[in-house]
């Protein structure tokens, strides 16, 4: 099966273009929510690591639309509890995560943990 009819299958006929889209806002607005959001998360080292998965082309089109789904929410301000909100802003985002990292983690490799470390050391 190609990633064609996958695309079509798990995203409807506009899927290929909605995931460009994801990837669009992930790649723009992720440094500047992580950087606002993170004294918040305790776990940012595997949520960088995420981020690098979402982003590789050898992952799974369903791994990588399962992530960039759960990192565009990370990304969007508008969501459940507002991201502004101090102590509670991102608990629904940091959820969103979890579930998703959880079931994609067999997909998050040493080279994605590698990339996140040396991201988050600069």
């Amino acid at each position: 099966m190609n990633d064609e009819v996958r695309i079509g299958e798990i995203l409807g006929p506009d899927g290929a273009e909605r995931l460009e889209e994801d990837e669009a806002k992930v790649r723009r607005r992720f440094w500047p929510t992580l950087r606002m959001a993170a004294r918040h998360i305790p776990f940012s080292q595997d949520l960088v690591a995420a981020y690098f998965c979402a982003l590789d082309p050898k992952v799974p089109f369903r791994v990588r639309a399962t992530m960039l789904g759960a990192l565009v929410y990370f990304v969007t301000p508008i969501d459940a509890i507002p991201d502004m909100l101090l102590g509670i802003g991102f608990s629904d985002d940091v959820t969103v995560l979890l579930g998703a990292m959880a079931l994609m983690a067999s997909h998050i490799t040493d080279r994605h943990r590698e990339r996140a470390a040396k991201a988050l050391a600069d």
